[in-house]
């Protein structure tokens, strides 16, 4: 499973408004709930990571308020998104905890929210195995507020309260993968339902290296979908030597590449791809990337993010 770091807007005020706030992170410090917020998790969830692997404010005094710092949030960020991609809770914190990297704050605009009674009835409907419910929430979902909105608000949240609950009780793998197996079916009908393509060519997605997950492809292409973007879909556990095979075939304006984790994100990737004019731009998504290696691509830090790169790559001018 995976997440991407959403960003969307309603007008450019908000836009430059929320790019101020975002950017004064750096010398802010947050509370437990401004945190959560941001991070589209429960409070609850926060002093859970906090007791049970020391994912807790930095500079917290014992009788002290908690408030987290940016550098705080920056590793709380990737440990969200390492169990939304389907790494243990356990092993998302010690990856988390061990990061050296910084997230750029004034990338990540969007204030996150989760609408808890849409994510509890989706739990209780998993548990019950009643896809049906699931299924037409997330039709519904998407239908009145599109992929990237309906991602960050109600399938992360979701996935991460799945994780939450497989960790403390070792129980309910079958539900996850109901659950994956649901959203894939949703957002396939979605990017299958788009309207004609504003592109010739199109943008090829790729999970690479031994790379199993393939949500962040199934959710980009839906979300590239509903903006008239076509795509190609190599999907997960794509070999350098087939994406090269068909870079030169088809001409894609861009090329997205996801790695979860770093022993798939190698730079050879992207940079051993065959010259062809004219040349498309390289974005790569997912954790697994280090930005100093990442020389002559793009890192994009969510699906609105990758949207409005792709867009530009094909021409497209996107309203947020």
């Amino acid at each position: 499973m995976s997440e991407f770091q959403l960003v969307s807007f309603d007008t450019i005020d908000h836009y430059e408004r929320m790019a101020q706030k975002a950017a004064a992170l750096q010398d802010e410090l947050l509370t437990v709930s401004a945190v959560a917020r941001r991070l589209g998790v429960a409070p609850a969830t926060l002093r859970t990571w906090d007791r049970r692997y020391g994912l807790g404010p930095s500079t917290h005094e014992a009788g002290d308020h908690r408030r987290y710092c940016a550098s705080d949030l920056a590793k709380l960020m990737l440990m969200r998104r390492l169990i939304s991609a389907g790494v243990s809770p356990c092993d998302a914190a010690e990856q988390a905890k061990n990061h050296k990297g910084e997230i750029k704050f004034s990338s990540i605009i969007r204030e996150f929210e989760v609408r808890e009674d849409v994510v509890a009835g989706i739990d209780k409907a998993l548990l019950a195995f009643d896809v049906a419910f699931v299924e037409e929430t997330l039709r519904h979902e998407m239908n009145e507020h599109g992929v990237e909105i309906t991602w960050h608000e109600i399938i992360v949240p979701t996935l991460i309260a799945i994780g939450e609950a497989w960790q403390s009780s070792g129980k309910g793998i079958e539900i996850e993968h109901a659950f994956t197996e649901v959203l894939k079916k949703v957002l396939r009908e979605r990017a299958q339902a788009a309207k004609a393509p504003v592109n010739t060519n199109p943008v090829i997605l790729a999970s690479i290296g031994e790379e199993q997950h393939s949500l962040p492809l199934h959710a980009l292409e839906a979300a590239l979908a509903e903006i008239g973007i076509s795509t190609y879909f190599l999907g997960a556990r794509t070999p350098f030597d087939a994406i090269a095979a068909t870079l030169p075939r088809i001409a894609p304006p861009a090329i997205f590449l996801w790695a979860t984790f770093s022993q798939n994100a190698r730079p050879e990737y992207f940079r051993d791809l065959p010259s062809i004019r004219p040349a498309p731009r390289i974005l790569l998504g997912g954790p697994g990337w280090a930005q100093d290696q990442c020389h002559g691509a793009t890192v994009v830090l969510g699906i609105g993010n990758a949207c409005d790169e792709i867009a530009s790559a094909v021409g497209v001018s996107l309203s947020r």
